[in-house]
């Protein structure tokens, strides 16, 4: 199939030979489409096969120019253009600059080479950086990006440093964060109280020594704490488990080479380029059968593990010293902020860490690890941090200022500007009060970084959320944007799209327009809104809080829905089982009383149900265990599906009573737990492909937190495709939470009034977006005049047109 990649590098690319070094790889693999310079980055739109696409991506970050240096390299995949060649087009001198907001970049093979060089004044010094590698966004804390307004302005360079720093031939050249052992920042181990016990080089060696023996170490890199531990030592990944309450939920790895990394799990092209490629992030591997050489509980029951490789001057001194791969854990408690401040670790980390190996180059926020996996041949962000925070995503046509606050889990802040939106760092769930004034922070923080004074605030439609209660805090302006609806729109930004497309939104919960919960939501999304048009049938949750720690709960309260009060008689259950007969007798009375705020059709508690149903889990340690568990269980690819039922009425309910029904049958029987979990997952792609037909849409848009799930979003990707519909899922915005953000920024636009007229006693206006012609109503704008520009919300007119001719005309043509 011909597929048009969308790749943006940004990096040292002029004047080195890049562009025809594109053009030559592209021409050489048979490839058409063009690459082209612009102020900001290098853009390259490229079309052919998957497999060539994929062996030009890899080489151009392998091959390219001796001189050229590659900070960030982002792409997507989109639907072809039908080009008939490749050409170097003329340089777009346009736009937006963002170099002075460039990411955190790997540290360059150069520099490597001088870290381990005897006889190099940088030798195994761990702050080795030059003009093409190194700290950005976590130190920086203003624009533009002069050494004062980084975290590198307590060090003042040595002569040494200065006469680089001077020299335009030198590849340190106006290099904002140059320094060496003389001037620059240093390493230091502390015990648990804060008593410096080794520095510099030896700093390092003990602390790797203390991995060795299996202590646990909390590490101070570029971005903030992580926790590391021996991961060949179960003892050793046990004491950390136990530490940090985390009791089974997976411990990313860090090994020492690409070579180690192989011969335990298995490594594809792209997955390879991940792993080299300058942003480093976490790569989700699947391992091979036999993988003894890393503790059992690093991951228990999960064949996919986070692996990464070593990238910055820190890591890689540090891995030299160990030659073993690392468990991997954020430097925080439970769901806290990680700790960028050395003071402050020892204060709240103390309980967890054995030693502390700490800089004193300040982090002004925290950067952790993005995780990205591949699914149906594209990379996936499933958490989108380090080299991708400060990226922008760009959008097609500009818009005034505006801020959105996200929801409350897995909290990341976007802006939007211009043609751009740009996405903070992960915040994550607004659970404690110190995760609740990192959210305020960092407003603050992407308002002044970005020197952005937002016109309009958005946030979640949810009134319990405190993104929304700080949102209405911050002014009256406040546009709250449905949950489910947002997600939707994030998936339509990743992929470009514009006009209608039926979205199919899946995750646990998310509050509706109707005040009820959804997560089973397929929507008809278009210009001027969306249309519920389908959803699961609901039931009720019986309980609170813990819902969320008892996927056994969903299934007692799905099997009410069926059997009402006799399911409690129904001893041969397996859900009804785990269970005492005082917490069934208090159940019970939860599920008479039928209270509305607990009405639930989310396809997250349909998996916990099902995962409960057949044994797999009762009890969750942590959030969505119990659906990773159930699509771990496969191990049969039966084509096969379960019975369901679809209303005729719109918006469509979908019955979930015979599939769950043939399920609890099939336990009867004592049928394999991975073929039941491969039917479920069938079953839910066949539901998608079914309502696709029913709502006679061709472009379906996958997203929400359930398309996490590789096997569902790969199954579901290849029926519809079977059946002639487009499907779309995520690539480089997450498909959860995280993701919400840059969806409630494109829940408004604007539009020029191109004729107004009456109908039926209501005064209309027309208008044109991206070429397709929609009449809105003019009731609430009676001064509204022919040729001005109006906000439009929800097919809504929000705000009184504005008169300024030109103004109307730069935002649609």
């Amino acid at each position: 199939m011909t597929e048009l990649f969308k790749i943006r590098v940004t990096g040292a690319l002029q004047d080195v030979g890049f562009r025809a070094f594109i053009y030559r790889l592209a021409k050489e693999l048979r490839l058409t489409g063009f690459v082209q310079n612009s102020s900001a980055s290098v853009t390259i739109e490229i079309e052919g096969k998957d497999k060539r696409l994929k062996q030009f991506l890899y080489r151009l970050q392998m091959e390219k120019p001796t001189f050229a240096a590659i900070y960030s390299l982002d792409y997507s995949v989109h639907d072809a253009k039908d080009y008939k060649e490749f050409k170097i087009l003329h340089s777009e001198n346009t736009g937006r600059k963002t170099e002075a907001l460039s990411p955190d970049i790997g540290i360059c093979n150069d520099c490597l080479k001088e870290l381990f060089d005897l006889h190099n004044r940088r030798y195994r010094y761990p702050f080795t950086h030059c003009i093409h590698c190194g700290p950005r966004f976590s130190i920086i804390n203003d624009i533009p990006y002069d050494r004062m307004n980084t975290s590198m302005k307590a060090f003042q360079m040595c002569p040494n440093c200065h006469r680089e720093y001077d020299n335009p031939n030198d590849k340190r050249f106006h290099d904002q964060v140059n320094s060496c052992p003389i001037c620059g920042p240093h390493m230091e181990l502390w015990n648990a109280k804060g008593e410096v016990l080794s520095a510099y080089n030896n700093a390092i060696a003990q602390a790797a020594e203390a991995i060795l023996n299996g202590e646990i170490i909390a590490f101070k890199d570029l971005g903030g704490f992580k926790f590391l531990a021996n991961a060949r030592n179960e003892i050793a990944v046990g004491k950390l488990r136990t530490r940090k309450q985390k009791t089974e939920k997976p411990f990313a790895l860090m090994y020492p080479s690409l070579q180690m990394v192989k011969k335990q799990f298995y490594v594809s092209l792209p997955e390879k380029r991940l792993l080299l490629s300058p942003a480093a992030p976490i790569v989700l591997l699947e391992r091979k059968r036999g993988n003894k050489l890393i503790a059992e509980n690093i991951a228990p029951g999960n064949p996919y593990l986070g692996i990464m490789l070593p990238s910055t001057s820190l890591q890689h001194l540090l891995m030299n010293e160990l030659n073993i791969p690392v468990a991997l854990s954020g430097g925080n408690l439970g769901s806290e902020p990680i700790c960028i401040d050395e003071f402050e670790a020892i204060k709240h980390l103390q309980n967890v860490a054995d030693l502390f190996l700490v800089h004193n180059l300040p982090v002004a926020r925290p950067v952790d690890d993005s995780v990205v996996r591949m699914v149906s041949g594209r990379e996936q962000i499933l958490h989108r941090a380090k080299a991708y925070n400060a990226l922008p995503i760009h959008i097609n046509n500009p818009a005034p200022p505006m801020l959105a606050t996200g929801t409350h889990s897995k909290n990341i802040l976007a802006i939007r500007t211009d043609k751009e939106i740009f996405m903070s760092q992960f915040t994550g769930d607004l659970e404690t009060e110190r995760t609740y004034f990192d959210f305020k922070k960092g407003i603050n923080d992407i308002r002044n970084l970005y020197k952005v004074e937002p016109e309009k605030l958005i946030c979640d439609l949810d009134p319990k959320f405190l993104s929304r209660k700080y949102a209405n805090e911050l002014g009256n302006d406040v546009i709250p944007v449905q949950h489910h609806y947002a997600h939707v729109l994030s998936c339509m930004l990743d992929n470009e799209l514009e006009g209608q497309v039926l979205g199919v939104s899946w995750d646990g919960t998310g509050y509706g327009t109707n005040g009820a919960i959804g997560g089973s939501e397929f929507l008809l999304t278009k210009l001027d809104g969306f249309e519920r048009v389908g959803h699961f049938r609901e039931f009720h949750l019986p309980g609170g809080e813990e819902i969320a720690r008892q996927p056994r709960r969903s299934a007692l309260g799905i099997l009410y829905e069926i059997f009402g009060e006799t399911v409690f008689e129904k001893k041969d259950l397996i859900s009804i089982q785990s269970f005492s007969s005082e917490e069934l007798s208090a159940i019970k009375e939860i599920l008479k009383k039928k209270n509305p705020s607990q009405v639930a059709c989310g396809i997250g508690k349909l998996f916990d149900a099902v995962s409960s149903l057949i044994g797999l889990r009762q009890v969750a340690t942590f959030q969505s265990q119990a659906a990773r568990e159930l699509e771990f269980a496969i191990n049969k690819r039966s084509k096969n599906f379960y019975p369901f039922e679809i209303g005729i009425e719109r918006p469509h309910v979908i019955n979930w009573q015979p599939m769950i029904l043939a399920i609890i049958n099939d336990v009867s029987k004592k049928v394999n737990e991975g073929y039941i979990a491969v039917k479920f997952h069938n079953t839910l792609a066949e539901i998608i492909v079914k309502m696709a037909d029913k709502i006679n849409e061709q472009r379906v848009v996958l997203t929400g937190d359930c398309f996490q799930n590789k096997y569902l979003t790969e199954r579901t990707v290849l029926c519809l495709r079977k059946e002639g519909f487009q499907p779309y899922w995520h690539q480089r915005i997450p498909t959860n939470d995280e993701g919400i953000s840059a969806g409630q920024l494109m829940n408004i636009f604007y539009a020029d009034i191109i004729k107004i007229f009456s109908e039926e006693g209501q005064r209309i206006g027309k208008i044109c977006v991206n070429g397709v012609f929609k009449n809105i109503s003019l009731t609430m704008l009676p001064d509204a005049k022919e040729g001005e520009r109006v906000l439009i919300r929800d097919g809504v007119p929000v705000i009184k047109p504005l008169s300024d001719k030109k103004e109307n005309t730069q935002y649609f043509r």
